[in-house]
């Protein structure tokens, strides 16, 4: 294992460590990240509402950080996964869903009322797998007071939500 792999590896462990403590009197633990890297749209596609209106798949870099995600949450206790309508979100939780056994549930990315919805009456730890546009306010919806923004070209972010009983909501955001 390189140095650099090593030490990346080092801090996801320290991270779900600390996670893992905080969850212990959480209800519930929400994982959410940005669709893996897509491939490149065909020229001339036009992009509506910042989503690209072709629906690419993911690309070779994009497979590897899907598996690499499964991995990661393979022991996670995730009990549900949410994805968009686009092909990018499901393949981006196919390897997990794949491992877990378990059948995502699609939301319109265009409708986080719907999804909030069913997130909460889920109960059990979760993935949602979104968008760099829609995560912002998905995060504020599940009652995080930082301002986040994801750039277009950052696809490593993991959003790691622990909502406590009383409602608070505690946030840990790591890169894998």
């Amino acid at each position: 294992m390189t140095a650099r792999r090593f030490l990346i590896a080092g801090v996801l462990v320290c991270g779900l460590m600390a996670v893992s403590a905080a969850a212990a009197a959480a209800d519930q633990v929400i994982f959410l990240v940005r669709h893996s890297e897509r491939a490149a749209a065909a020229a001339g596609t036009p992009a509506q509402g910042g989503m690209m209106a072709n629906d690419p798949p993911l690309s070779a870099a994009g497979n590897e950080r899907a598996s690499k995600l499964a991995a990661l949450l393979a022991s996670a206790d995730v009990k549900h996964i949410f994805i968009t309508e686009y092909l990018r979100t499901r393949q981006t939780a196919g390897p997990l869903a794949d491992k877990t056994k378990i059948q995502p549930v699609v939301s319109a990315a265009k409708d986080p009322d719907s999804l909030m919805q069913q997130v909460g009456k889920a109960s059990g730890n979760l993935l949602i797998v979104g968008h760099s546009n829609t995560l912002p306010d998905l995060l504020k919806r599940l009652g995080v007071n930082a301002t986040i923004s994801i750039e277009e070209s950052e696809y490593d972010n993991l959003f790691i939500v622990v909502r406590q009983a009383s409602g608070a909501a505690t946030l840990v955001r790591l890169r894998y």
